[in-house]
């Protein structure tokens, strides 16, 4: 299957995943379904990869890196989950998308660089201004929904830099991100795990969280591992492009979430701004996306 194909099949079943999610919304509170994601996906992940047999992994450094970046994965997802609460879906994702787009143009070093992030600073403005006038979702607030995914971008940006320390490591890829997912999941559990009771008495709601875990972490996780082997890490940033406009698709087909004009015009400026960042640099500049 071509590289491209299965890209968009792993934005297709990541952004599914959420708006499995959303539904869940009306249970559990946000916050606990992203929460119960990173802790199912983590208990899948460790069972396939078994990280406690790579050695590399388990140095002082390895760790303090991977449980970071574990940390930083589970706030990402927490505050995203937030987001699409009070943003509708399409929008929520290409907002998210300024934190690598900012990386890139504080690290970059070519014209694209620098008008990416101009382009893609009037992406954002269309989307907050369209979000804010409009009212968000139903029942949303759409400046906390703003707030929530202004953090997430920040962790993702986040998530880049520490992201090529675990994948670069010796043992890195699935297996360290399968540290990493555990490491948060330990981290945030005291925070959400007694508003999760309900997932233990409720076979229905346990059979749903398993599924966002597995559609929003596990399989787009692996697609992603395949991806990465195929293509230069070039080509993977052009591909992210695809994911906005993925999750605008999923948004809008399962969610209702028709995108206003304005905020069509402001998918296309953030996608246009980080396929502009895509130049031909080292694989050390670049991570796959994280939710």
């Amino acid at each position: 299957m071509p590289a491209p194909l299965l890209f968009v099949l792993s934005g297709l079943t990541q952004y599914l995943g959420a708006a499995i999610a959303v539904g869940l919304f009306d249970v559990l509170p946000p916050a606990v379904v992203a929460w119960l994601r990173l802790a199912v996906a983590a208990v899948v992940l460790v069972l396939w990869r078994r990280p406690w047999r790579s050695r590399g992994l388990w140095t002082r450094r390895a760790v303090l890196t991977t449980v970071l970046f574990g940390v930083v994965l589970g706030l990402m997802n927490v505050a995203f989950y937030v987001a699409i609460d009070h943003l509708p879906l399409g929008t929520a994702v290409a907002l998210e998308f300024v934190g690598p787009v900012a990386v890139a143009a504080v690290t970059g070093h070519g014209w694209r660089d620098r008008v990416a992030i101009g382009v893609a600073a009037l992406g954002v403005v269309l989307l907050a201004g369209v979000t804010l006038g409009s009212g968000a979702v139903p029942g949303g607030d759409a400046v906390v929904g703003l707030v929530a995914i202004g953090v997430s971008a920040a962790c993702w940006a986040g998530y880049i830099v520490l992201g090529r320390r675990v994948a670069t490591a010796e043992s890195g890829g699935v297996t360290g991100l399968s540290v990493a997912m555990t490491a948060g999941a330990l981290v945030l559990a005291p925070f959400f795990v007694r508003d999760a009771a309900p997932v233990v008495v409720d076979p229905r709601l346990a059979l749903l969280v398993v599924g966002v875990a597995v559609l929003s972490s596990v399989v787009p996780y692996a697609l992603e591992q395949v991806v990465l082997r195929r293509v230069r890490p070039a080509t993977f940033a052009v591909l992210l492009a695809l994911l906005p406009a993925t999750a605008a698709v999923v948004g809008a087909v399962v969610l209702q979430q028709v995108p206003h004009p304005a905020e069509l015009v402001g998918l296309v400026l953030v996608s246009g701004a980080i396929a502009l960042t895509a130049t031909d640099r080292t694989a050390a500049d670049e991570a796959p996306p994280p939710a």
